[in-house]
């Protein structure tokens, strides 16, 4: 090999390496990001899988892995729904599904709404932004122990207003947080705290849409509802297809607001599957259900976002080609 073909082999791996250095670097320095959240997420989520089939009880806290093995015993435990077991799991599946598909509808709409009215230009515009994203902006322990007083029976703005200085229902007292209405309490907090961030997501997509188009649109004669319809919610349709899923996902594993709402024991009406779970395992200490429950919880989740996703690309497909 001559000199000059030498020099110019140098010269080319010379080049490359600094380029793969660089190209590696952003991986490099998420490297230690990413390792330190797969050993936080990865080894509980193990280890909740080991104990599923174990049945853990407060006997074996101080050394789990001396658990008897059980197999599938918790599973099949969890899944009998004529077992009492089963069918409160059951009823509490059914119970975080309804409150989900309310709590999710709501607050797309409420954000919805929001966003497209505060599309145009007017005064004071940007206060109405700011009060719209308080309940969003709110540690979520503040703002829902700030609604348990509120729904006090005894003590409690919402009674207040309503019986009080309205006369709704009489003179007597409602309980929002026993029976019944403990479901609509849960959801209406739910909603409150959740709705500003469908607003916020809707509203930087909406930037996004050009002007044109709704001049086009007044132009032909098309009004504000047909404008919402033919424009505004076609253009914002793949942001609202990860808003929703996050919305659900957000919805159906949360445990922050009725724990702190109503405490370790949540009514019949409101018992989520998340506090649910929690009961099972911190309060009844048995962890080996608790674990199985949980699993399956990681599944239901697991099949649903992998539908979800699944149906919205072929809708996706379908429309482009």
């Amino acid at each position: 090999m001559s000199t000059g073909s030498r020099v110019s082999t140098k010269s080319r791996a010379g080049t490359k390496s600094p380029r793969l250095r660089r190209s590696a670097l952003p991986y490099l320095l998420l490297l230690p990001a990413l390792l330190l959240e797969l050993l936080i997420h990865l080894i509980p989520m193990v280890m909740g899988i080991l104990m599923s089939f174990r049945r853990l009880t407060q006997f074996f806290i101080r050394d789990w892995s001396r658990a008897p093995w059980t197999g599938w015993a918790n599973y099949e435990l969890v899944l009998d729904v004529d077992r009492p077991v089963g069918e409160a799991l059951l009823r509490s599946f059914l119970t975080t599904c309804l409150f989900t598909l309310l709590s999710v509808g709501l607050c797309w709409l409420l954000g919805t709404a929001a966003a497209v009215f505060m599309q145009e230009s007017f005064r004071g515009r940007g206060l109405l932004r700011a009060l719209f994203l308080v309940p969003y902006a709110l540690p979520v322990y503040a703002a829902v122990i700030t609604w348990a007083f509120m729904f006090q029976r005894d003590n409690g703005l919402v009674n207040h207003v309503l019986h009080d200085q309205l006369g709704l229902g009489g003179t007597e007292h409602t309980f929002w947080l026993l029976g019944e209405n403990s479901f609509w309490a849960l959801l209406t907090v739910s909603v409150w705290k959740g709705w500003p961030f469908a607003f916020l997501i809707v509203t930087a997509a909406l930037q996004n849409i050009p002007g044109e188009l709704y001049e086009a649109a007044a132009l032909d004669g098309a009004g504000i509802w047909q404008q919402i319809r033919r424009i505004t919610l076609p253009s914002v349709g793949a942001v609202n297809q990860v808003l929703v899923l996050v919305l659900f996902l957000w919805t159906f594993n949360d445990f922050n607001t009725p724990f702190v709402l109503f405490g370790k024991s949540a009514p019949a009406a409101a018992d989520l599957i998340s506090l649910h779970i929690y009961q099972s395992s911190f309060v009844t200490w048995n962890f080996g259900t608790g674990s199985a429950m949980s699993v399956l919880l990681l599944l239901f989740l697991l099949l649903v976002t992998a539908g979800y996703l699944l149906v919205t690309s072929r809708g996706r497909r379908s429309r482009n080609a």
